[in-house]
């Protein structure tokens, strides 16, 4: 049994549209939101009110928070309902890649539709384009993410799921480059009358033209009928061979140990990613609006925690091998916590650039985007082989609506929960306090509740035969 990376990597590419996608729609869609309802409930710009008026700012992250919100409650909904669809569908091009194609191309047409509307102050339409866009990555995201664990034998996931969020990030990190030289808080500090639309267009366009390219790329390099014929013999050895407390009978119900685990892993997960997004949802303002910095600092943050991460996912499926997964996500999300701790104590430089007014960016932010890069890196590397190992084949897209409905349901709460207690609190601060808090909870339900059960050895092939299929 050998793990095709060449294969492993072209799936990747899947998760690299994925990815992009997001970085851009979380890197800009929250500042957007914040612009256009200050000018709804006060008559002024962003810009504006953080020079004159900055605690009003906080008074509409609620609002943000709602609307980052409703795509996270669409895909509770939706990404179950595809996992499930996909399982149960049979075409020439296979089981997951019509949803792929025609979620990516119907996103990717839509998507430099939201700064547009945005620049022309049309709150309505930009928010029907966001939820356009939204539905159908939900269709294109479950399938692909499915794609992997459905020609992978369990025992092999870990490393290749490493692989695929190597991939991701190289998508994520196309992004972030275009976020250093189309510098968003130029445009939100500028006069209505000097912002340029180009600034903001460009990025979603270059988002797009990639995912509709990454999506070629799977679609002509991955033939799903044909690999899974292949494969056959491999998936079923992987069965007898998968970490799990009781082996998997789709023709009976899921054992009890079995769902006490599934249930455990979710539970957790729950908590990491309302922490997780968290961050994720409001860094760009809390750079923007409070440390009062350039927005090219947070996409220097995410290439440097990106850069942490692919350590991570590099490693984090050996270091399982060796101590187990639970115990390889434990160490995630310790290493996790320590960065947001140290987080708590960061505060604005009062330094002057003398860019727009702008301040000096705190160095003590890179140190912890790198401890949290790496130890997030541990936690998602092995959290969805976790998940996927609890059923056969016949079910991947189910349990991966499971996946997302954990995080989905997380990323829903998580935006409007924080957006309030920004308006309570009037203090930006709270991120980092609400964010490592939750990480330690789900430390300790993953600690107490989930078991450690190591993968069974898998002999590995030599000589000519190791050659063969990469």
């Amino acid at each position: 049994m050998k793990l095709n990376r060449k294969r492993t990597a072209l799936i990747g590419f899947a998760f690299f549209g994925i990815l992009l996608l997001w970085q851009v729609y979380d890197s800009w869609c929250p500042t957007f939101l914040t612009d256009i309802f200050a000018r709804h409930m006060y008559g002024e710009s962003s810009a504006a009110l953080k020079a004159g008026e900055a605690s009003k700012l906080l008074n509409v992250q609620w609002l943000v928070g709602i609307i980052m919100a409703c795509d996270n409650l669409a895909a509770l909904i939706l990404l179950p309902i595809f996992g499930n669809l996909s399982d149960k569908t049979k075409t020439p091009i296979g089981k997951r890649m019509p949803f792929i194609l025609t979620g990516t191309f119907v996103a990717a047409i839509a998507f430099p539709f939201i700064p547009l509307f945005f620049h022309y102050n049309n709150t309505v339409g930009m928010i029907i384009t966001m939820a356009i866009v939204l539905m159908f990555m939900m269709m294109y995201r479950n399938p692909a993410v499915a794609l992997m664990p459905d020609i992978t034998p369990k025992p092999l996931r870990a490393k290749a799921n490493g692989i695929i969020n190597i991939m991701g990030y190289l998508g994520g990190a196309a992004a972030t480059v275009l976020g250093i030289f189309l510098k968003l808080s130029n445009y939100i500090n500028a006069e209505d009358a000097a912002r340029k639309l180009w600034i903001i267009e460009i990025p979603f366009i270059i988002a797009s033209v990639l995912m509709v390219i990454s999506a070629l790329v799977l679609f002509f390099s991955i033939r799903e009928n044909e690999i899974a014929v292949e494969m056959k013999d491999q998936m079923e050895e992987g069965e007898r061979l998968a970490a799990i407390e009781n082996p998997v009978d789709d023709d009976a119900p899921m054992s009890p140990a079995n769902k006490r685990m599934l249930l455990a892993i979710l539970g957790a997960e729950f908590l990491w990613f309302m922490a997780d997004n968290a961050i994720g949802t409001y860094i760009g303002n809390y750079v923007i609006y409070y440390l009062r910095s350039q927005s090219s600092a947070t996409m220097i943050l995410t290439i440097i925690g990106g850069l942490a991460s692919v350590i991570g996912f590099a490693i984090a499926g050996i270091i399982a091998d060796k101590i187990g997964r639970k115990w390889t996500i434990t160490a995630g999300l310790s290493v996790t916590v320590l960065g947001l701790v140290v987080m708590c104590f960061v505060k604005p430089t009062e330094v002057v650039t003398g860019v727009n007014g702008e301040w000096s960016f705190p160095v003590l932010l890179y140190a912890v985007w790198v401890l949290k890069g790496f130890g997030m890196a541990l936690v998602h590397n092995c959290s969805f082989p976790m998940v996927v190992e609890l059923c056969s084949s016949k079910k991947i897209g189910r349990f991966t609506g499971f996946y997302y409905a954990a995080s989905m349901s997380a990323q829903t709460i998580t935006p409007i929960l924080l957006g309030f207690i920004f308006n309570v609190t009037g203090a930006w601060v709270a991120l980092p306090i609400y964010s490592s808090t939750l990480f330690v909870l789900a430390c300790l339900v993953f600690t107490m509740l989930v078991k450690n059960i190591k993968a069974k050895k898998v002999k590995n092939v030599s000589g000519i035969e190791a050659i063969e299929g990469d």
